[in-house]
């Protein structure tokens, strides 16, 4: 059996840059507090939290104080700013820089459509922690839409600006966006620039695996695709090795694995999300292989 690690998946540059600066902190202090899991995979959280790492959510933050808070790769909104300065809590701003970006346009935008009686609509997942931080800079005013059904929160009467949460899928998006664009000619009969103005703002890091997976996915005769189940951009991309090779699994660990899935002379392919950790696909090979010589000695 033939197993390989697909070079392009594992950590993002944000994913990676937040847990470093976790790491450091820990080095000089026994305690470091997380604003939520610093990334959406359980064995990941675990393996920081035996280190130090005390995940908290924004109720627990408001009871805090005089100590220090890690601000994770999702970015947050400007109450958990305001939070931290009436409690003296020294924030360790991790954020990514391409959603901090992005905040900056989305306010900038919100402020511009509140003068033209516009409104802010946001391709994503509500309730998510980098959704949470962009509704933010509307003052929770922005239209959280990611289904058809969702389309209906929008008045087409008035101009809409689209943007979209950093780890959706591009073709969803551009999807989202033609429908949103012909419910605004049906509603007005035309469309200048001002009714509609779409912002693809998916990190290109995140878009460029899709292509990459395709291949990989083709590539191989058993695609093993490693992410928490909490990870949406993990959802996203396992759709993706699925549409091309249907010997696809979604697991978490190695203890998911199912001997039935494979034959000797297979080529497994393990791959994983913008949150998988390369420890743990490295661990599911080693795993992997020696599950197969122990079924080669039975």
């Amino acid at each position: 059996m033939q197993v390989t690690i697909d070079k392009n998946s594992g950590y993002c540059f944000g994913v990676e840059f937040a847990i470093k600066m976790a790491e450091d902190e820990m080095e000089n202090s026994d305690q470091l507090y997380c604003l939520g899991d610093i990334v959406h995979n359980d064995m990941e959280v675990s393996r920081l939290r035996e280190k130090g790492l005390v995940v908290i959510d924004r109720d627990q933050l408001q009871e805090l104080t005089n100590c220090k808070v890690l601000i994770r790769a999702h970015g947050e909104p400007p109450e958990t700013y305001r939070t931290a300065i009436e409690n003296n809590i020294e924030l360790i701003d991790a954020s990514c820089p391409v959603v901090l970006k992005l905040q900056h346009r989305v306010k900038n935008a919100f402020d511009k459509m509140e003068r033209e009686n516009g409104q802010i609509v946001i391709y994503g997942k509500k309730g998510h922690a980098e959704v949470i931080g962009l509704t933010g800079q509307t003052l929770e005013k922005a239209v959280v839409v990611m289904e058809d059904a969702d389309l209906d929160k929008i008045d087409y009467s008035r101009p809409v600006t689209l943007f979209s949460q950093t780890t959706k899928s591009t073709k969803g998006f551009y999807e989202l966006s033609q429908k949103i664009e012909d419910r605004i000619k049906t509603a007005k009969g035309d469309l200048t620039e001002l009714d509609f103005n779409a912002n693809d703002s998916i990190c290109r890091q995140v878009s460029n695996r899709e292509p990459q997976l395709k291949k990989f996915s083709q590539e191989n005769d058993v695609i093993l695709f490693v992410s928490g189940k909490k990870s949406s951009n993990g959802k996203a991309l396992y759709q993706i090795c699925l549409s091309e090779n249907p010997r696809s699994y979604f697991i978490e660990s190695e203890t998911d694995l199912d001997p039935e899935w494979f034959h000797q002379e297979d080529r497994v392919g393990i791959c994983g999300a913008t949150s998988t950790p390369m420890w743990l696909m490295e661990q599911v090979k080693s795993y992997l292989e020696s599950l197969e010589e122990n079924l080669l000695h039975a």
